[in-house]
Order: structure tokens, then sequence, then C-alpha cells
């Protein structure tokens, strides 16, 4: 983070009574007044455990948590980084007597369960399955593990945006347009969800939903929930309040009188969390209630050119923006005149599109740029894509990382490998792996196994019926050279190691895979030894089995079946392809020295700028058409939405734009020089693409000419 200057430094230290309301376009600075603002309170003499920082999502205290790990902080208590969900979670944990009582828990006398979003997804799939039977969602056709997860998001959104669970299908109905079968649909999502509640509330498990739920209604009306917050914390700072829900709006809206000292930072343009229940005009409304508002228009960020590209896509694209006071204008003074900020890289066809920003960005390299300076933007990252641009990059020795925080745990290639050692480690779970899963194990297993002998390997030594690995000794010695003796040889430690295993008493899951990572996948010579990508996802691998251990053992899922287990119950929910949770170490790699490759969203969330900006597939309609949600709609379920209005093709087609508008915008804000924007006359999927995004650039050229 840069070093702050006068005007970030008066903000920072106004007095120890202050309400400020600051608010500014990204890039101008604001984060780094909040950080100024918590080392100025330290440094007053405030105690760091009566501040309380607040940010929508967590990987959004990087800069705050980065700071508190300086030399400068001096010891004592910790300041408290949280998000209102985090902060509910917690009051429950202290509270739980008193929480679990007024709630109608069934069990009041135990410990609660919190449920991350696998373990809710798993539940909800026990309760679900069998209603699938019996012919509920028969007109919908998506994935399974895609209607759970809306089922979930529906109950999320009624808990942060505030009514009632059981209006879920009232509300989606009222809006609907179209096919009447649809609001059958809405019926069985409504009847899932009540399910769903009242499960919960049998066995005290509490999902995000009924934490949010159980701290609003039943806790935070309580004296004496409220007096311990409001006494335990007297400085507050909340950052990128824009993204955050409605209920934490309301929350710091009844918090603020009984603060000492408040900073709320507002970022102008944004809510892309608005899928999630973000809503920026209410958050908006929290100025009105601070002694003073500043705003921040200055960009440390984007060059002249860049700031009057985004006036001019956002005109284009929103020519009436007075119509969308949270896209305000934007004055691009930026850090100094550059380049010609906008560049073309078009082709006809999609392959060829792909080298050529391969190859632009081995020039940029060679002129001197960093790799971390360096981003390639999609609406959506496909795994064909992936593959396609980080193996073209791999051939041209770039160093590359990639994020899709959507992204299941059995879609990496290192998880699988876990997995698959796992099966073969517990032959009672009666899981038999392909023979091409274990060779491909093998491959990621053993450092420098290619494909080809890993396979051959697999051939000879392992057998399905009886998940038997033979020995290596036992090959013939032509084809024991063809694999190497090296390989060889550590293909014996691995299989002795499982060997001893079986013989061995079982473990948990998570401890049987920390177990083998740390006695052999990750000594030199196996496949986890120098791969940090493979030991980051076997981390979060393990943190998602721990999880939902945790949350399985209490409960009495399955557990009268005579051949339960978690772990093998945990790989059937993985190959349902259940969502991961989100895991903070797969965003904390902001600094390494390579190209990010990611999904649009994913990169604004992670709010760094960089020097130049690659955009894939400017003619896609991705960029600003929802994903289709039948049993789900951010806009409808949202606290402004009109009750009883129906959501009509215009609607679709104007939030469109607007959503488009705030993310070019957004992104364009976090782009210091350079846009290249990537074109090919066939989309990836092979069809001609001219999307409003491409258009909204054509009309920029048409009126520069």
């Amino acid at each position: 983070m840069a070093n702050p200057n006068a005007a970030q430094l008066k903000i920072a230290r106004n007095p120890l009574d202050a309400k400020i309301f600051l608010s500014g376009s990204a890039g101008s600075g604001k984060t780094t007044v909040g950080v100024e603002r918590m080392k100025f309170l330290l440094k007053e003499g405030i105690q760091a455990d009566s501040i309380l920082v607040l940010t929508p999502q967590r990987t959004l205290q990087e800069p705050y948590i980065a700071s508190l790990r300086g030399p400068e902080t001096a010891a004592g208590g910790e300041v408290t980084l949280a998000t209102v969900g985090g902060l509910a979670r917690r009051m429950l944990d202290l509270f739980w007597p008193l929480a679990s009582e007024a709630a109608g828990f069934a069990h009041p006398d135990r410990p609660p369960v919190f449920l991350t979003l696998e373990t809710a997804q798993y539940y909800m799939a026990y309760i679900v399955r069998p209603l699938l039977d019996e012919g509920y969602f028969d007109s919908v056709t998506i994935d399974r593990n895609r209607l759970y997860s809306q089922i979930i998001d529906n109950m999320n959104k009624s808990a942060v945006i505030g009514f009632p669970v059981d209006e879920i299908g009232t509300r989606l109905d009222s809006a609907w347009f179209g096919d009447p079968g649809q609001r059958r649909v809405y019926s069985d999502a409504q009847d899932c969800a009540l399910r769903f509640r009242q499960y919960c509330l049998d066995h005290n498990l509490l999902d995000f939903s009924l934490q949010m739920d159980v701290f609003w209604n039943s806790l935070w009306s309580e004296d004496h929930v409220r007096d311990y917050l409001t006494r335990t914390y007297r400085h507050l700072i909340y950052d990128n309040l824009e993204e955050d829900s409605p209920r934490g709006h309301d929350l710091v809206r009844e918090w603020l009188p009984f603060l000492n000292s408040a900073l709320l930072i507002y970022d102008e343009g944004a809510g892309y969390r608005r899928f999630l229940g973000a809503d920026p005009q209410v958050g908006w409304a929290l100025r009105e209630l601070c002694d003073e508002q500043i705003v921040m228009q200055d960009s440390f960020v984007v060059s002249e050119g860049i700031g009057n590209l985004v006036l001019a896509l956002e005109d284009a694209i929103l020519p009436d923006s007075s119509q969308n006071p949270d896209l305000l204008s934007f004055d691009g003074i930026g850090a100094g005149e550059s380049q010609d900020p906008l560049s073309f890289v078009q082709t006809r066809f999609y392959p060829e599109l792909l080298d050529a920003i391969t190859q632009e960005t081995a020039t940029l390299l060679n002129e001197g740029l960093a790799p971390s300076e360096i981003v390639i933007l999609a609406p959506y990252l496909s795994d064909a894509l992936r593959f396609s641009l980080t193996h073209r990059l791999d051939v041209l020795k770039i160093p590359w990382r990639s994020h899709r925080p959507s992204r299941s745990l059995r879609d990496e290639p290192a998880s699988q490998a876990l997995l698959t050692l796992a099966a073969l480690a517990h032959p009672h779970w009666n899981i038999r792996p392909p023979k091409f899963d274990v060779g491909y194990a093998l491959m990621h297993s053993i450092e420098g196994l290619d494909l080809v002998r890993a396979q051959l390997l697999t051939e000879i030594i392992y057998r399905q019926r009886d998940f038997s690995l033979a020995p290596f000794d036992g090959i013939k010695p032509d084809v024991q050279e063809r694999i190497t003796y090296s390989f060889g040889n550590r293909y014996s430690t691995l299989r002795e190691w499982l060997q001893a295993y079986r013989e061995s008493d079982a473990l948990p899951l998570d401890h049987f895979l920390r177990k083998l990572f740390g006695e052999v996948l990750s000594q030199p010579g196996f496949g986890f030894h120098s791969n940090i990508d493979s030991v980051r996802v076997a981390a979060n691998l393990i943190e998602s089995i721990k999880k939902f251990r945790m949350a399985m053992e209490p409960s009495f899922v399955k557990k009268d079946t005579p051949d339960f287990n978690i772990g093998k119950e945990y790989i059937a929910m993985l190959n349902e392809g259940v969502l991961a949770a989100q895991y903070l170490e797969s965003w904390q790699t902001e600094n390494e020295e390579a190209i990010l490759v990611a999904p649009a969203y994913t990169y604004l969330m992670m709010n760094k700028p960089v020097t130049v900006q690659f955009w894939l597939d400017a003619g896609s309609s991705g960029w600003y058409e929802r994903l289709a949600q039948p049993i789900t709609h951010p806009y409808v379920l949202a606290r402004g939405w009109e009750a009883g209005r129906l959501w009509t093709d215009s609607d679709e087609v104007e939030q469109g734009r607007i959503s488009l508008a705030r993310l070019v915008t957004g992104l364009l804000r976090r782009c210091k020089q350079r846009l290249y924007l990537g074109m090919s006359e066939l989309g990836e999927s092979g069809y001609e693409q001219r999307g409003d995004l491409l258009k909204a650039f054509q009309k920029i050229l048409q009126g520069a000419s």
C-alpha cells in the first residue's frame, strides 16, 4: 500500500469523536485512510480491543491485517477484524444459552454446530434428494449441486435482506411473468427451505441464514447482547460498505449513536456482490447519520487516458447516467500521461486470439513489466479456457496463477490425487478408483513422472477388483527400465506407506491426509514437495474435510447404517459437485510474481490495481447477462423491490446494462495504464459474437473518428 499523502492523513487524524462518511471511486485511496485511521487510534492510546474493523468479505481485510503485522504495532490487545456474519457467529457462540431457547432449537442444552457452505449443501441434499424422486423440480434442468445452492441462496437472502424465510416463494411468484409451471418450482423451493430450516432447529445446526436470523431476531434485541457489543467496541471502521447487505447496514445504523467514533467507507459505482445481497443504496443512506461527509475524487491509480476511457464507456453504456446515482462521474486525474490506453487484439478464430494475447504478454514482460502487473480476465473462466490459456503461458515459460472461488475441490488435480490415494488406503469404503484415476494420482504424487509412464505402471501394478498394488520388483526388468528405477523407488515408498496404513487403525480422513502429506508427499522427490499450488489445494481440502467432520459428528444423519463413514460420505458429496467454501489461502497469493488469470468479478473483489489488463471475449454476452437461476432472483429478493411488481424483459435488459457499466468501470479504475481488448470473430464456442460491451467500444471509436 502506498504511503499516505497529507489529505489522507488529515482525514485519518480527525478527532477521536468524529463520525465520518468517506466516499470516492476505486483507487482514490479510501482504504489507505481506513488503515491510517486505525493506526492513529492506536497511537492515541485507544485500546486495540475496542476497535472494530468491519468488511463485507474477509478477503477485503488484508490491508488492515498487513498493517497490524507491521513492526510499529504495539503489544497489547488486538483489533477485531470481522464481517457482520462473523460477528453474529461470535455472539451466538458467546450467548448460545440465551439464543437457543429464544430461537426454538430442539436441544438448547447442547452446543451449536456451525455449518459451512459445503456442509449446508450436504444437509440440503440429504433433505431434498428424496423429494426429487417424488417429482419436486421436475421442470428444472440444472445440476443438483446448483439446485441445492440456489435454495440455500434464497434462505441467505431472506436473512441478510430482512424478510421471513417463509416469504421466499411468495416474493418470487409475485414477480414471475411467464410459464405458469414455474410457480410450482417456487413452491417446491419454499417447501425445501422450510424443511431444511426445521431440520436445523431439530439438530442444533446453524447455516449462515439461521445464524443471521437468530442474531438479529433473538440476540440483537436483547439488552445484554446489545450492551456487550456497544461497550466492547467504541470505534468502528466500516470499509467497502457498499458490498454489504441491508442487515449489515441496519446493524451499523442502530449502533452508530453508541460509538465514540466511526469511519464509514463507500466505493462509488461499486456493488459487485449484488448477487449475494449487496445493496449500495441502503449503504449510501448511512451518510445522513455521520457528522461529516468527505468525497475523495483524485485517483492514485489510473492515467488520464484510462480515466477518460472510463467516462466514455460509462456514457456509451448508460447515456442517461443520472438515473443511476451509484454510478457517479469520475475525475481521471491519474498517475501521468502514457501511451494510447486502449489496444485491440483481433483474430478470426478463438485459439488464434489466445496465441496473440500470450505473445503480447511475453512482449510486455520482455520490456520489463513485472508479471504481477498483468491480469488476463474473462467474464467466465471455464476449465477449457483456463487450460488452453495457461498451457500457452507454460510453453512461453510465463509464470501464472489462477483463482476461481466457485471452482469445486473435485476439479483440482491435487485433490483428485489425494482422494484417490485415500480410497486405495481404505478398501472397506468399497470406492474402486478406475485405472486412469490411479495413474493420474501416481503422476501427481511422484515428481517428474509423466502420464504415459504413470499409466503403464498402473496397468501392471493395480487391480481394481481387490484394491491391490503390486510391488515394483515384480515387474519385468525391461519395463522397469522403461519406467526408470528412480520412479520405481518412489512408487515403492508410497506403496509401502499405504500398505502399512491399511494394517493399522483407520484415522479420520483429514488426519489421514495430513499424515500422508507430511510423511510422504511433501518429501523430496514427491509431487507436493515444490508444487506450491498443489500444497494450497491440499490445505484447502484438509480444512474442508475437517469442517465437514466437525459438522457431521454431532448429527444423526445416516449414522444408523452399517457402512457409514464420514470420510466416505465426504467423497460422495464432493463427487456431486458441491462448491468449495471460501478459503483465505487461495486469495492470499496476490504478491506472487505471476500473471493472474481470473474471472472479472473475482479480480474486482481482490481490489488490487495492475498496470495492464487483458479482457477476453469482448463480444460475449457473459459480461452483462445473469447466469440462469430458475430458483432464485437477486433483484426480486432485494429490499428495494416493490411487492407484487412483475419482473419483465425490459427490467432484465436495463439491469444488464447497469451491471455492465458497473463491471467495466470498476475494472478500469483498477488499471493503471493500458487495456487490451481481445476479440475473435468466432467465440470460444465457435459462434459469432456481437455483445453490448463490443458495441459500447464501437460507439466510442465512432465518436472519436
